[in-house]
């Protein structure tokens, strides 16, 4: 299953060309995994309350076609794996009206204790949770 995340181009995510910034792209793509999360029913401020948050592990994106102001996206998440304490997420940023992919990315999300910031496993919920969203299940 594909989560799909939507979202408008708006003046503050440009440059003065009007074409989006290349480190936005990532913040939309920050969005579109919290969104999955919230909607799945962990909102990251009752996983920090119960100690465990999640830092970005590493990533790898290619950027392929601008966007420019006033587009509208979508952000579309699959997980490409689950481990023990990380997620591997791959992202697209797409144009719905043309289905151009304008950016992808995969991006591995480590989980951590709030504490003292070392690896600590995923609740079994979440991850029974996130199942349905990984590739080929």
């Amino acid at each position: 299953m594909e989560h799909c995340f939507p979202l408008r181009v708006y003046m503050e995510d440009t440059d003065t060309g009007g074409i989006v910034y290349y480190v936005n792209y990532l913040k939309f793509m920050e969005r579109a995994r919290t969104e999955l999360l919230r909607t799945e029913g962990f909102e990251q401020q009752h996983l920090k309350k119960d100690g465990l948050i999640f830092v970005v592990h590493s990533l790898n994106s290619r950027y392929l076609k601008p966007a420019n102001l006033d587009n509208e996206l979508q952000v579309k998440t699959v997980i490409q794996s689950l481990s023990s304490v990380s997620i591997l997420f791959q992202q697209q940023v797409v144009r719905p009206i043309d289905n151009s992919v304008l950016c992808r990315a995969e991006v591995k999300i480590a989980s951590v204790s709030a504490d003292n910031i070392i690896p600590v496993a995923l609740p079994k919920l979440l991850v029974a949770a996130l199942n349905k969203y990984l590739l080929n299940s």
